[in-house]
């Protein structure tokens, strides 16, 4: 496999098909280069002919890529329940608060991989546990912009 474009892997059709024919769009992807081991998911999206999984600059990083490098990438079934693993701290904090949970869960799938996503992208246990917790309370306040709901309000 290799990079084409900025941020994007060709899939081969043989590969992509199997999910596809399944009705499973959304995958897991082990990617391994170098010794290095990255699993991350996304979504095939079908291009004139062929399949295409978004691969951004961050994951290039992580797993120590280049555009023009080979690597290796697996396909697996995603098994998760909102196409993302959720992190521990959101997990937590809607555990804690069933009526945020209830409203997350009358988003739309990907204002909630959104914020799975923006949760994720935080370093910090502790700022990802404080944005989960601002999250959880403008879910409660009617809030389902996904902007406006990673902010705090005052």
């Amino acid at each position: 496999m290799t990079i084409e474009g900025s941020h994007s892997l060709i899939v081969p059709v043989s590969m992509a098909k199997p999910f596809i024919e399944a009705g499973h769009s959304r995958v897991e992807v082990n990617a391994e280069f170098n010794g290095n081991k990255l699993v991350f998911h996304g979504k095939l999206h079908a291009r004139d002919d062929r399949y295409i999984l978004s691969f951004g600059k961050r994951y290039q990083k992580q797993l120590g890529v280049a555009k023009g490098d080979f690597f290796q990438i697996q396909l697996l079934q995603n098994t998760t329940k909102y196409g993302v693993e959720m992190s521990e701290e959101l997990s937590a904090v809607f555990e804690s608060d069933p009526q945020a949970l209830e409203k997350f869960e009358l988003l739309t799938d990907g204002k909630k991989r959104s914020l799975i996503y923006h949760i994720l992208r935080i370093k910090n246990s502790q700022t990802r546990i404080d944005k989960a917790l601002i999250i959880s309370e403008n879910l409660k306040m009617g809030v389902t912009d996904v902007k406006l709901l990673v902010q705090a309000f005052r």
